[in-house]
């Protein structure tokens, strides 16, 4: 008789034998419990696996190491989300740009009542000088023409009185349709307003009154065809205006002269418009002139566009480049426009930078990204669960400050992960990925006391 093997068959064999009397009151050999490998202190804890449906496949199917992380579970049937980020269309810049236009021409709009709300300076008669001089209203400059009421509109000896300025003169600078008509507007100053007495054919003058009258040494105006010299109401022949503007140029106006226009309105003139022999510079008003007026009659209420308030510099300089009327453009002009461009494009780059940097868009991430990811790319950026990360791998900016400070995890700090489930499940060695989701639990059978065990003596 041979000897026979000692060992334990396989699960089949013992289920299709029958059983033995001999071997039930034998004690059956337990089954060895496999060895659990050890796992070092510093090593994390294994995290808990989730549970996988019987639709989801066999437990050796291959799946990647580490899934994408912006994967969520959808119920069946549900339409995968699609994300989108502003900033990666091609339009993302062109929309901003007419975002801020469109923007700009509503608030502009709303302040100033006009449409359309700005105008170009095409000629130097506001100009102090052939030069550009910031603050002032010279060639090729934008103005905004606000719609006011005739009693706030402040003419230039009011101004003189009251100490009230713009654009470095005394009074304000009107914007009104020459003779009513549609031609370009005119930009120029008032200087006084003339009421017309038709019964009288006469002219009041009321913004006169409380100014010094006389000669030209100390006075500030004039009315010689006057009785007394020095009225305000009913005045005839000729009225005399001394330093006025920049120049302290003298102004002589006809009020006889069909050029008034014989109706009340106001009296304006640019502050260029002064025509100097030696020391004594003489004015010219928009009104002087023989039978018609060099530019316009008194200018009436109902002509006026608005006053200027506000401009944009050097702006309008390539509307009169466009249209060959860029002569009169001062050359600092150019020179200005130059470096406020270049300004401009340096400021958009760094606002678009920056936006990227921080990022515009949606929590979640774009469908491509995601696509990339599931075919083993890597994970996408910007991610919830990588925000630790994110601190730790870029620099540190000055918006982080603004933040809740995070401390970066630390290697030797222990895992706030829950430690793995001890039982009959074996734990993932050390050094083998653990899977995200796993099948089905491999059934553990279990002996019963009655299973036998092939007989010692038995023959192989």
């Amino acid at each position: 008789m041979a000897r026979a093997r000692r060992g334990r068959l396989p699960d089949d064999e013992d289920d299709d034998e029958p059983d033995s009397d001999e071997e039930d009151e034998e004690e059956p050999r337990r089954r060895p419990r496999p060895v659990r490998p050890t796992r070092p202190r510093s090593a994390p804890p294994t995290p808990v696996q989730r549970w996988r449906g019987p639709e989801g496949g066999d437990e050796d199917d291959e799946e990647p190491d580490e899934p994408p992380r912006s994967r969520r579970w959808r119920p069946a049937g549900e339409k995968p989300p699609i994300f989108w980020r502003a900033r990666d269309s091609l339009y993302f810049e062109p929309l901003v740009a007419l975002a801020i236009i469109v923007l700009l021409i509503v608030g502009l709009f709303a302040y100033t009542q006009n449409w359309p709300p700005i105008y170009v300076v095409e000629s130097r008669s506001m100009q102090h000088g052939t030069t550009d001089i910031l603050g002032l209203i010279n060639t090729g400059d934008l103005v905004l023409a606000q719609k006011v009421s005739l009693s706030s509109i402040v003419p230039y000896v009011i101004g003189l009185e009251t100490g009230y300025h713009t654009y470095g003169e005394y009074g304000d600078v009107l914007l009104y349709h020459p003779n009513g008509g549609g031609q370009t507007p005119i930009i120029h100053r008032a200087i006084l307003y003339l009421d017309w007495n038709p019964s009288s054919q006469s002219y009041n003058s009321p913004d006169l009154n409380g100014l010094a009258c006389g000669n030209a040494s100390n006075a500030v105006y004039a009315t010689p065809g006057t009785p007394g010299g020095c009225g305000t109401t009913g005045l005839r022949g000729t009225l005399e205006l001394y330093h006025i503007g920049w120049r302290s140029a003298n102004v002589s106006v006809d009020l006889a002269s069909p050029a008034l226009g014989g109706h009340s309105g106001f009296l304006t003139m640019g502050d260029n418009n002064v025509a100097c022999a030696g020391a004594s510079c003489v004015g010219n008003p928009d009104q002087s002139g023989g039978t018609t007026p060099q530019i316009s009659e008194l200018v009436e209420p109902g002509w006026i566009i608005g006053v200027a308030r506000g401009m944009v510099p050097w702006f309008g300089s390539v509307k009169l480049l466009l249209e060959g009327n860029a002569g009169e453009v001062p050359p600092q002009s150019w020179e200005f426009l130059g470096l406020t461009v270049s300004g401009v494009i340096l400021l958009g780059f760094g606002i678009h930078y920056a936006l990227r940097a921080e990022g515009i868009e949606t929590p979640l991430r774009k469908q491509e990204e995601e696509e990339a990811a599931a075919e083993g790319g890597p994970p996408p950026p910007n991610d919830e669960d990588d925000e630790d990360d994110k601190v730790n791998e870029r620099p540190r900016r000055f918006s982080d400050t603004l933040r809740p400070w995070r401390h970066p995890a630390s290697d030797e700090e222990e895992p706030t992960t829950p430690p793995a489930p001890r039982g009959r499940h074996r734990a993932a060695a050390p050094d083998r990925p653990s899977p995200s989701r796993r099948g089905r639990p491999r059934p553990h059978i279990r002996r019963s006391e009655k299973s036998r065990r092939r007989p010692k003596d038995e023959d192989l």
